[in-house]
């Protein structure tokens, strides 16, 4: 109990600005739920039916904006792991894991809606198309900063290579992004922009259309990962205090 009772407390003056903090996230939780309700009733009730796909090509509203929102997270993970490198400071490190988790999120997402669509369209599930590819590896690189993080013992080596780590694996998000630009033989359609003469499954681009893929991609690269990141480094947060306060626990038992 004597460790327990020795423990620093939170002054005073943290408690309101905790409280405060509380409040505004959840006020951008809510106001987050309802944009992407609104976002949604848009690819469904307000966009219209595409002639030649169908009610399929509505899938496209949120394949796109996910990835949107996951590219959003993994520069967040660029800026943490460059940050903790300058200071030091493990809230960078905090911030970069944060980035990793919440990308990786939205990139299943977009590989799930993905595939959905390219069954009726493709009439496959998958296909070792470029894009796709591509975007299984990013999903990868990914997937390996996290066992990599948990290979490493040592915290302040962990943080230090998971930065390093966490930089280097945004090259993969440039490839998804350029490779149906760069690569002819593609036939993953391109939404903005003209598409390779391979690809199959484009759609015509009216105004109705064109506004729902803006409106959700704002709401899902704005929003959500930032609502989604604020989250998970708070749940991070209190984790460290339970670890910090276990630790103090168990050193005051040895005592």
């Amino acid at each position: 109990m004597s460790a327990v009772q020795n423990m620093p407390l939170r002054s005073a003056e943290s408690v309101p600005a905790n409280v405060t903090r509380t409040r505004i996230l959840w006020g951008l939780t809510i106001v987050t739920a309802v944009l992407v309700a609104f976002g949604t009733y848009m690819a469904l009730g307000y966009a219209p039916t595409e002639v030649d796909q169908g009610e399929v090509q509505r899938i496209f509203y949120f394949h796109l904006s996910s990835f949107a929102g996951a590219f959003i997270a993994f520069c967040v993970t660029v800026v943490g792991g460059v940050l903790y490198l300058r200071t030091r400071n493990a809230k960078w490190d905090t911030l970069a894991l944060a980035g990793v988790e919440v990308g990786l999120a939205l990139s299943l997402i977009n590989l799930i809606t993905g595939m959905i669509w390219a069954r009726p369209i493709w009439n496959t599930w998958w296909t070792w198309d470029p894009r796709l590819t591509s975007a299984a590896i990013m999903i990868l690189t990914y997937a390996a900063y996290l066992m990599l993080r948990n290979g490493i013992d040592n915290p302040e080596q962990r943080r230090r290579f998971a930065s390093v780590y966490g930089i280097l694996a945004f090259t993969t998000v440039i490839a998804v992004l350029v490779i149906t630009r760069i690569r002819p033989d593609t036939i993953h359609p391109v939404v903005i922009g003209p598409s390779p003469q391979n690809a199959e499954g484009g759609f015509e681009m009216t105004a109705r259309i064109s506004s729902t893929i803006g409106i959700n991609s704002a709401i899902w690269s704005i929003f959500v990962p930032i609502t989604l990141l604020w989250w998970r480094v708070r749940l991070e947060t209190f984790s460290e205090r339970v670890r910090a306060i276990k630790a103090q626990v168990l050193a005051g038992e040895e005592r």
